[in-house]
């Protein structure tokens, strides 16, 4: 037992002792640690306050380097800044100078001014005195005061005026008819300029050339056979006469004629010629004229832009191909019609569609007008009643000639264009001849007259250029020459509308250089 109370104490006592060791030893070694970092920190503090030192004088170099260049610029601005000044005060100087002479001339201009002012204001009181003295005189001539002669000249001249208002008012009011007929005209003639139809002057009668004198013979035939085959199958005579190598159709359907005429150039060409060939022949003949005249229907209504046209329409149409009236080819003279309708609708604002298919369609009857009682215009309105055109196209094709009333515009626009086309120089035989005379005698008035040396009829008449001879008539006097023309015409000639006489005088100076 006092063992072990020995050995604890003893335990107890060592580890007292090793405990007061322990912290001994570790408070000397924190003293030493902290006595170190004190060093450490006073040496860091040391140096950053070096470094410090060292950027401050760095940095002060720096600081009056850059005070000193600035310094150096300020004064170098302030050195140009002054030098400019000098200058501008030399320039100011010098524009002192310059208004300081130009003041003393306008003071020197004043003067003179100044005098001519008073010169001046003397003169005009010198005029004021005599027209005084001038006015007194013209009162005690005329026996008026300037009030009277003021009031008379007033009342005159309003009555001149009231004369000139009333003739400039008459001719206000008939330059407005002469306006609204001028457009009218314009119209028309830009219709007709627009639209160039051509003209097919045909006659009754077809020749189909021979090979030989032999042929005659042939077709002819034994007895007379083949001829008579040929013109009771077709409806056309033959002539044969002395004209060489030469066969005359003869027929007043233009149809018959041609079907006889490719039936003949057929039998020609085959050689084979005989009443069963013949008959052959002219089917064949027959089919193709059918097809021609189909195709000329279409060709038709496709160049004025018509369509959903009947088939038998365009058949009819087509027919006209071999028609003719006065010598003009009727599909022609259709065609133009519709151009000239749906020209001028268009100008007016109306419907053109419907004016260029009553056009086209105006002497539909005309197709069948041989083979059927009635005039073309009836037999029209019974075909377009059949292929159930519009009311507006029937009345325009039944109205074109005046038999029935125009109930549209359009309607009135087809009787124009129809007499339009009629009408154009050498669309006709007879209008052709007058036309020509016309002319003719137009261009004689003018070369009758004195100073004309050329004349020319231009313009299908309307107009009539005249050179006239320099050396014989002045500038001054074509005027008058003109108006002598004019006047000529007037009274020796018959003309539709107007004519323009347009006298031109030139002179000219040619020289060859050599």
């Amino acid at each position: 037992m006092p063992e072990v109370l020995i050995t604890v104490l003893v335990a107890v006592s060592t580890l007292v002792a090793g405990t007061l060791i322990g912290y001994i030893l570790r408070k000397n070694l924190a003293e030493k640690t902290i006595g170190s970092a004190e060093q450490t920190a006073k040496n860091l503090v040391l140096d950053a306050e070096n470094k410090a030192e060292t950027i401050k004088k760095e940095i002060s170099i720096e600081a009056k380097e850059e005070a000193h260049r600035l310094r150096n610029t300020v004064e170098q601005e302030i050195r140009e800044r002054r030098e400019e000044i000098k200058r501008s005060e030399k320039r100011l100087f010098q524009k002192e100078e310059s208004i300081d002479k130009k003041l003393e001339g306008i003071e020197q201009k004043e003067e003179k001014l100044s005098h001519r002012e008073q010169k001046i204001i003397e003169k005009q009181r010198e005029a004021e005195e005599i027209l005084e003295k001038h006015m007194e005189e013209l009162e005690r001539i005329s026996g008026y005061s300037v009030e009277e002669a003021k009031a008379l000249l007033l009342s005159n001249c309003e009555k001149d005026i009231r004369h000139d208002a009333g003739i400039l008012i008459k001719d206000i009011i008939q330059e407005a008819k002469e306006e609204g007929e001028k457009k009218a005209k314009e119209i028309i003639t830009g219709a007709i300029q627009r639209c160039a139809a051509d003209h097919v002057a045909e006659t009754t009668v077809s020749v189909v050339a021979l090979p030989n004198e032999e042929m005659k013979g042939r077709i002819i035939g034994r007895e007379g056979r083949n001829i008579r085959a040929i013109e009771t199958m077709t409806g056309v005579d033959l002539i044969i006469d002395d004209t060489p190598e030469a066969v005359i159709l003869s027929g007043f359907d233009p149809v018959r004629r041609e079907v006889a005429r490719l039936t003949l150039e057929k039998l020609i060409v085959d050689g084979r010629i005989h009443p069963a060939r013949i008959e052959e022949t002219v089917q064949k003949s027959q089919e193709e004229v059918n097809q021609i005249i189909k195709e000329a229907g279409e060709a038709a209504t496709f160049e004025v832009g018509i369509h959903n046209l009947h088939p038998e329409l365009i058949k009819l149409i087509g027919r006209l191909k071999y028609r003719t009236s006065y010598g003009q080819n009727v599909l022609k003279h259709a065609i133009e019609v519709s151009h000239l309708a749906g020209l001028m609708a268009a100008e007016l604002g109306l419907d053109i569609k419907t004016a260029k298919r009553a056009g086209l369609l105006h002497d539909i009857g005309k197709a069948i007008d041989h083979e059927v009682e009635g005039t073309h215009v009836d037999i029209g309105i019974d075909i377009l009643r059949k292929y159930k055109e519009s009311e507006a196209v029937i009345n325009g094709v039944a109205s074109h000639h005046g038999d029935y009333e125009a109930l549209s515009m359009e309607a009135v626009l087809i009787g124009a264009a129809d007499a339009l086309s009629a009408a154009r120089p050498g669309a006709r035989r007879e209008t052709l001849e007058t036309y020509i005379k016309r002319l003719t005698k137009l261009e004689e008035i003018a070369n009758s007259t004195k100073g004309v040396d050329k004349s020319y009829a231009i313009q299908a008449g309307r107009e009539i250029r005249i050179i006239a001879k320099p050396e014989e008539i002045k500038d001054e006097e074509i005027i008058m020459l003109a108006r002598e023309i004019s006047k000529k015409i007037e009274d020796e000639l018959e003309y539709p509308g107007q004519i323009k006489v347009n006298v031109v005088r030139e002179t000219r100076a040619i020289e060859y250089a050599k």
